[in-house]
């Protein structure tokens, strides 16, 4: 028996070596994959408006290009696609949320901003509709967390690949005491000043950007300490810290996903005392002059950021991914000037289903995949990030708890002259946002497919038709001329709407929900 045990050792010794060296291989050559993986940052910017930048989006330079000035965005634009039908949702946390999840607004049932305090609807009050039953406590990563999401989260899951995933500035998923609240709970293993509320009480250092003895609110933004009482501007600051963030991932050469968020230029307006003056001087009211001057802060950020990459010579493996997460804000106060011109020659602004709330600037710099200086002019939804960052991270077969309504436009930034007019985006705002109605605002749904756009009023059931190819201002109600398209739009709207159980208004005289489009 010895002997015939003897004489089988070899064997055994060797198929246990063969065994160990193939989990070796496999060890190295998944860590091989990892570090090979590109990094990804998102450069997400709050209500920045389509025109807020000396990029032209349109076909040719229009007005409002010439006031602002961002050459770091013409920088990224020269080196990467510019996508010229990008869009997101009209208002900030049912963008941040389909950024996330993958899911459409209406699907997540996240069609309003969340209240940084839980179970506190941000619905104003309105004469003909009570609020319909929407998830006011935003996205989860946690199951049975009442009027909430529960999704998975691509942060989440590039984590579980290997990436180093950070998140600096605003977050606002949901609010206070919420699992979402916290990026922490989100897939990030860094988080930096992102919480429940959605905007900043101060831009300032020296009000502790509002963590202030006796004076402070939610809206304090939390974790600056080292700038409290210095002239560092919150921009700036959020900055600084993002680009320490990226140093321990760079030198362990592990890829990373960074959420650069940025409060600006979301209200309060204050002016950005580095770039204030030359917009006075150039004959700007005080409150746009203030506004210009926190749109070049944001794009001197990204200045230092790619400036920093290349420093590091990590600049040539990043993709870097600029946006907006809805339309420039139109109403006045708190801008200058008429209400509802701020983003011409696209109509109104934030909250509106109209261009002027949904139409974005986007720029996706990704070396040696996207040709420099390229346009794109496919209409692409902020859905469609989950899908495309996970493709481009080399993710396959996850596993998530949501159905995705995003498609990867990874195809598109290597041909940018795909076009696919077949697919339907679709916005769907049954809450009120404003506390008086504008140009599509509150009550509000829209879909697009190929150049036709279909608006749908809740209050008195109107439809506005337009062809955005030839009318990008939405001047020119075309419904009584094209009644096929109408109806046909109408019934795709109200068939999705319906398929993702989405969420309508109620009526207070009938006590019935209203009416979808094709009814």
């Amino acid at each position: 028996m010895m002997n015939v045990w003897l004489n089988k050792f070899p064997v055994c010794v060797s198929m246990m070596l063969l065994i160990l060296s193939m989990g070796t291989a496999k060890a190295q050559s998944s860590k091989k994959n990892i570090k090979s993986r590109p990094n990804i940052i998102v450069f997400l910017v709050d209500d920045m408006g389509w025109m807020d930048t000396s990029v032209p989006f349109a076909n040719s330079v229009m007005p409002l290009n010439k006031r602002y000035q961002t050459p770091n965005m013409e920088r990224l634009a020269q080196d990467g696609m510019k996508f010229t039908n990008a869009y997101a949702q009209p208002v900030c946390t049912p963008s941040r949320a389909s950024l996330l999840s993958g899911m459409n607004a209406a699907h997540a049932r996240i069609t309003n901003w969340t209240s940084p305090e839980k179970n506190n609807p941000t619905d104003k009050p309105d004469e003909q509709f009570n609020s319909p039953e929407w998830n006011y406590n935003g996205l989860s990563p946690v199951k049975g967390i009442e009027h909430t999401q529960y999704a998975t989260s691509f942060p989440q899951l590039l984590k579980e690949a290997g990436y180093y995933t950070i998140h600096v500035g605003k977050a606002h998923w949901g609010p206070a005491g919420t699992p979402g609240a916290n990026p922490l709970n989100m897939g990030f293993i860094i988080n930096i000043a992102g919480h429940a509320a959605g905007h900043p009480k101060s831009y300032l250092g020296e009000d502790n950007y509002g963590n202030q003895s006796g004076k402070t609110s939610w809206q304090a933004v939390p974790d600056l300490e080292e700038y409290y009482g210095t002239t560092t501007f919150l921009t700036d600051a959020l900055t600084k810290e993002a680009i320490k963030t990226l140093e321990n991932p760079i030198r362990n050469k592990q890829p990373f996903y960074l959420n650069m968020a940025h409060y600006a230029v979301h209200d309060p307006i204050m002016k950005d005392p580095r770039y204030y003056q030359k917009y006075i001087d150039a004959g700007l009211d005080e409150i746009e002059a203030r506004y210009a001057s926190l749109i070049e802060g944001m794009d001197k950020s990204l200045g230092d950021i790619m400036d920093y990459l290349k420093s590091k010579q990590v600049d040539k493996n990043t993709i870097i991914v600029f946006i907006s997460d809805n339309g420039g804000l139109s109403l006045a106060p708190p801008r200058g000037g008429q209400a509802h011109t701020q983003n011409l020659p696209l109509k109104a602004g934030k909250g509106s289903v109209n261009e002027g709330g949904i139409r974005v600037p986007m720029i996706v710099k990704w070396p040696s995949v996207s040709r420099a200086a390229s346009v794109a002019d496919q209409y692409v939804i902020i859905e469609d990030f989950f899908p495309t960052f996970l493709e481009m991270a080399m993710v396959n077969n996850y596993k998530k708890e949501q159905d995705i309504d995003g498609k990867s436009f990874v195809d598109i930034l290597k041909n940018p002259d795909l076009k696919d007019d077949s697919r339907a985006l679709i916005w769907h705002i049954p809450n009120k946002w404003a506390t008086e109605d504008g140009p599509g605002i509150n009550f509000q749904s829209a879909i697009r497919k190929g150049d036709w756009k279909l608006i749908y009023d809740m209050r008195d059931r109107s439809k506005q038709l337009y062809n955005l190819k030839r009318d990008i201002g939405e001047n020119t109600d075309l419904s009584a001329e094209y009644p096929d398209i109408v109806k046909a739009l109408s019934k795709t709207l109200s068939e999705q709407l319906r398929k993702w159980k989405a969420t309508m208004p109620i009526d207070k005289n009938t006590h019935r929900v209203a009416r979808m489009a094709d009814e």
